[in-house]
């Protein structure tokens, strides 16, 4: 779980000046799954490699942006 108050600031800092706790709530939720399906993947691909340690580009492999 990531603290709530650097959820609020990541949106604060998109700009967001208006934004309930229940909706801070859920972006962590959010973030949290996404991280967590992405460190997974990342293990994989990792782990189909031969690696036993994830690296930078096994992470941009899972996320979708390499």
């Amino acid at each position: 779980m990531l603290p709530l108050a650097a959820i609020e600031r990541i949106v604060r800092r998109a700009g967001v000046r208006r934004i309930s706790m229940d909706a801070v709530k859920e972006i962590e939720k959010t973030v949290s799954e996404l991280g967590n399906d992405v460190a997974l993947e990342s293990a994989n691909m990792a782990k189909h490699a031969g690696r036993r340690t994830i690296k930078k580009e096994d992470i941009l492999l899972a996320s979708g942006k390499a």
